[in-house]
């Protein structure tokens, strides 16, 4: 971990900044005092891919082969009790 005064993070942000592009968390301090630390962001978690639900094999189940390749009902439902 890496310290700055107050001071050199007024005339001098370029190096501390630097500091924490490179992942450094950076202690401040006044008079000898810690005051403030600052911390790079959290590194972001690779997102899981979802498994999706197959809609056209459920729709399939439902209505059998009633189903049209674009994705149109055939108007004869009420042949079939629906």
């Amino acid at each position: 971990m890496r310290t700055a005064t107050v001071r050199q993070l007024r005339h001098d942000f370029g190096s501390v900044f630097a500091w924490l592009e490179q992942g450094e968390p950076v202690e401040i301090r006044r008079r000898g005092k810690v005051i403030a630390l600052l911390s790079p962001p959290p590194v972001p978690r690779a997102c899981r891919a979802r498994k999706r639900p197959d809609f056209a094999a459920r729709l399939k189940r439902i209505y059998g082969d009633l189903i049209l390749p674009d994705d149109v009902v055939v108007a004869d439902r009420e042949s079939r009790g629906y």
